[in-house]
């Protein structure tokens, strides 16, 4: 793709890169390189609690977390959980509170009921089945994952076509909810709504953004401060992924942007 050749002006050290457009993949770099994801992480924990759901260890609605909270108030940042400490900063619903630690309440929701650590559950139910290889969730549910692109690739195939969750399950993934609340995008500022599904946040209006300003609104995905992307424009078959080693950064906001309306451009030409 001709939009790759960006990439090699960006001011970082190591960047792979994958841009899938329905049975294509194209990719740059060392799709095999393992970058730490930060909050890209959020992704892969949260497809894991959604095939959790499944399995019958929760429902949304089950109650977790602040006195009033589900797991759906959790995914979505809507519990009231202080974004690193899993105490209520906020009542529940009254505010989209970007919470890692609300994706460690999950964790442990999920751990205690299956009896064995996060870590190993993700591995069997959503690594081993994908054949991510290079990837390993080492610490937070929030922030706490490392992986390659070749193995983020499979995961945005996933997501375009899920095999491991119904599609109905990752529809309401892509749902925004509580759509009223508004809230922060760390490094974008506050965002009036800021939309987000089940742990995956959603472009919807939000300016300034990560993704492309010509990308659909529906498009999905997660940004994390490792300098890393993925997303996934729903009905499109489209999805991008970036991994880089350079912290996000005022760098990162000059790129990234231009960079996706180059990529999208590109494949809708």
């Amino acid at each position: 793709m001709q939009s790759f050749n960006t990439l090699k002006s960006w001011p970082v050290p190591n960047v792979a890169a994958s841009v899938i457009a329905d049975d294509a993949v194209h990719t740059f770099g060392d799709v095999d390189q393992p970058f730490e994801l930060m909050s890209v992480t959020k992704l892969l924990a949260s497809y894991g609690f959604l095939i959790a759901l499944e399995e019958g260890v929760f429902e949304l609605d089950t109650p977790l977390g602040p006195e009033g909270s589900t797991v759906r108030h959790l995914l979505s940042h809507a519990s009231g959980v202080a974004a690193n400490m899993p105490v209520a900063e906020k009542g529940v619903a009254e505010r989209r509170i970007y919470s890692s630690a609300g994706m460690d309440i999950l964790a442990d929701a999920v751990a205690q009921e299956v009896e064995m650590p996060y870590r190993e559950y993700l591995q069997e139910a959503l690594f081993a089945p994908l054949g991510m290889t290079n990837s390993k969730l080492w610490g937070s549910a929030g922030f706490g994952a490392r992986s390659s692109v070749a193995d983020l690739t499979a995961f945005a195939q996933e997501i375009i076509a899920p095999t491991l969750i119904s599609a109905e399950t990752f529809a309401e993934a892509c749902t925004v909810q509580f759509p009223e609340l508004i809230g922060t995008v760390p490094g974008y500022g506050m965002q009036k709504p800021c939309p987000w599904g089940l742990g995956f946040e959603i472009k919807g209006s939000k300016s300034p953004h990560w993704t492309g300003n010509s990308m659909p609104a529906n498009t999905v995905g997660h940004f994390g401060q490792s300098g890393t992307f993925l997303w996934m424009a729903p009905g499109t078959g489209k999805a991008g992924v970036v991994l880089t080693d350079r912290d996000f950064g005022p760098w990162a906001k000059e790129a990234w942007t231009p960079f996706n309306d180059e990529v999208w451009a590109e494949l809708n030409a």
